[in-house]
């Protein structure tokens, strides 16, 4: 026995059992964010000092990045970082019933005609975006801010539940939801109409994705090219993301213009300007709010060879 709710990345439904827990996540979604931050009280406190989630993976990313602070910063950090990814938790939960006046108050996007000028041109835009900040909240501000022309890549989830649930909260406020094996059709069918696609190219590559390799926080650091080979193949514009958190619950979105598509394309073989200029620009960003950073994640897991 299935429900009705599916998952749009493979049109199966989720099991039966799930539906209490949809309805115990959409509930508290319901719930003011004041509300919700005192949950990410709790959150935090059991992340930090009980179940100290992954806390030797943040601890050595942070050690490995800022080899010149001590022990006591590192701490300090790690401690901050878990406050704020308590308050994104439930900041991303909150997606699923925020209003559209209340995420526009939360999310001022500071430069908007950067991204408006190409719109103009018909051109594309890959937004080069990072797990700083509320990720999450761009795509939703950013179908807003840009109503009809904004959609996110994403890798689809296993649990068809939670891959149901997760669909819903990027795309209700109007955003498109683009699986990562799709990324190229949509952006061909969307050609010539002035659109932006999000990516989060901070991820850890791996030897099979023939990586872009940088010295990025005193540390060898693969990256994937494929925002240099679109961008070339569909002269795309280029604006990198930045994104920080001003105070609890509001953030500020900044664009940065990368090398485009053509500027790419007169780089020496064997050179990826997009993606060296991406991390240049995450790495200051890191620097300056280093708690902002999903540190939990294992983003320098691969070796260079």
């Amino acid at each position: 026995m299935a429900t009705k709710g599916a998952s749009a990345g493979t049109g199966r439904p989720y099991a039966w059992y799930f539906e209490p827990l949809r309805w115990l996540l959409l509930g508290l979604a319901h719930l003011p964010l004041a509300v919700l931050y005192l949950f990410a009280d709790v959150i935090y406190c059991l992340l930090a000092y009980v179940v100290r989630y992954r806390w030797r993976v943040v601890t050595e990313n942070l050690r490995n990045s800022f080899p010149e602070k001590s022990p006591a910063e590192i701490e300090r950090i790690g401690k901050a970082f878990y406050r704020h990814f308590s308050q994104v938790i439930i900041e991303i939960l909150r997606l699923a019933a925020i209003s559209p006046d209340e995420l526009r108050e939360r999310m001022r996007f500071v430069n908007p005609e950067l991204m408006t000028r190409y719109f103009a041109e018909k051109r594309l835009v890959l937004s080069l975006g990072s797990h700083m900040g509320n990720w999450e909240w761009i795509l939703s501000g950013a179908a807003l801010e840009f109503p009809g022309r904004a959609a996110g890549v994403y890798k689809p989830l296993n649990n068809l539940f939670f891959e149901s649930f997760m669909r819903r909260l990027r795309t209700r406020l109007g955003a498109d939801a683009v699986p990562m094996l799709a990324t190229l059709r949509y952006l061909v069918a969307h050609r010539g109409q002035g659109h932006t696609l999000s990516l989060l190219s901070d991820q850890a590559a791996g030897p099979e994705d023939k990586p872009y390799w940088t010295n990025f926080l005193h540390q060898d650091t693969s990256f994937y090219t494929s925002a240099d080979r679109l961008a070339v193949q569909l002269d795309c514009a280029v604006l990198y993301v930045g994104i920080r958190r001003v105070r609890r619950g509001y953030y500020e979105v900044t664009f940065t213009e990368l090398p485009d598509g053509r500027q790419a394309k007169l780089a020496p073989a064997g050179t990826f300007p997009v993606t060296e200029a991406f991390a240049r620009q995450l790495e200051a960003d890191m620097r300056a709010s280093p708690e902002q950073y999903l540190w939990t994640h294992r983003r320098w897991k691969h070796k260079r060879s």
